[in-house]
């Protein structure tokens, strides 16, 4: 197929994953990014746009200029306890940028849009492992704007005939294989890149959560998804709906290994593969933490043949191990942004 394609927040870390998939895939892409989370050296030289999701008119220029075949829309803020202390933000970033995005394809005749959403619009859910057909509830202000912007879709769907996936994450880790890009946070939040930091020297110890969930280890229990098979999923939805324009429709997928690892097992792990102690003290529970979080991703199998490539823990943490020794101070672009 041909086309541009526009991938929103793609010098992030699933986004520059994304990208790196479609144009190994010989797909042309432009980036729509501020920098101001993402990195330009993630682009590995794809093009940029820079400007806000948040400027309508900036949105607007560039589908008007650029003749845009499909987006993706990575472009958000995604931290739930910075939602909850602040979610005036929240709603600005996922809500009022995804509608610029959504109008600017209204207006231009654009009709291909992937989401990336996410497990938490649907809360505390009532059973393991989470299917779609579960109540979407979710408890944190992200959570929430997540759910608006799936409402968004349905009703662009029946306004405009814009076709939609949403893909709902679990845990995004590890790194490209290769080692050309991978995850680089400022503050850094996620597990996985902690202990690895605690490897590298960077930090002395690592706080785990609470010990005393009901879970076999007393730690919380998540699914670790490998970013390259996220980014195939999305690679997958796109292909799906030009294959046969109009029968994808609107549609979400969870996007998760239906695999639980522990805290303590993502440790111990991490332990083997680099050959540090990775010393960790205990704290206290933090607020909204659900005991174990994993997802089942059957209905994207059965309709989009996704597989993960990368569906064991370890090889994750290898991925992310090979990329952070590589680069210990992520992408060294911080004094631009």
């Amino acid at each position: 197929m041909s086309g541009l394609i526009l991938v929103s927040g793609g010098a992030g870390y699933i986004g520059s994953h994304t990208v790196l998939a479609l144009r190994e895939r010989g797909r042309d892409v432009l980036v729509l990014d501020d920098l101001s989370e993402g990195h330009e050296a993630a682009l590995l030289g794809a093009e940029l746009a820079r400007g806000s999701m948040l400027d309508r008119d900036f949105v607007r220029s560039v589908f008007e200029e650029r003749e845009i075949a499909a987006v993706f829309h990575f472009a958000a803020r995604c931290y739930v306890g910075e939602s909850v202390e602040d979610p005036g933000l929240y709603y600005r970033h996922n809500v009022l940028g995804t509608l610029n995005l959504l109008d600017a394809m209204a207006a231009t005749g654009v009709k291909r849009f992937v989401l990336s959403s996410t497990c938490a619009t649907y809360g505390e859910p009532e059973r393991i492992p989470i299917t779609e057909d579960l109540p979407q509830n979710p408890i944190n202000p992200y959570g929430v704007t997540k759910l608006v912007d799936e409402w968004m879709l349905r009703d662009f769907h029946t306004a405009h005939g814009i076709e939609s996936v949403a893909l709902r994450y679990f845990n995004a880790a590890g790194a490209d294989a290769e080692g050309r890009i991978g995850e680089d946070h400022e503050p850094e939040t996620h597990l996985i890149p902690i202990v690895l930091q605690v490897a590298l020297g960077q930090r002395d110890k690592l706080t785990v959560f609470g010990d005393d969930y009901e879970t076999p280890d007393g730690t919380c229990i998540r699914d670790y998804v490998h970013v390259t098979d996220l980014a195939e999923a999305h690679v997958l939805a796109l292909e799906a709906m030009e294959k046969t324009p109009g029968s994808v429709g609107i549609q979400a997928f969870n996007l998760g290994n239906e695999a639980g690892t522990s805290v303590l097992e993502v440790i111990e792990t991490a332990r083997q593969v680099t050959g540090h102690p990775i010393p960790y003290t205990l704290g206290a529970r933090r607020p909204g933490d659900p005991p174990r979080l994993v997802g089942s991703s059957a209905r994207i199998r059965e309709a989009l043949g996704w597989t993960p490539k990368f569906g064991d823990i370890k090889t994750i943490v290898e991925t992310a191990w090979k990329w952070h020794q590589a680069r210990p101070k992520g992408y060294d672009d911080r004094g631009g942004r």
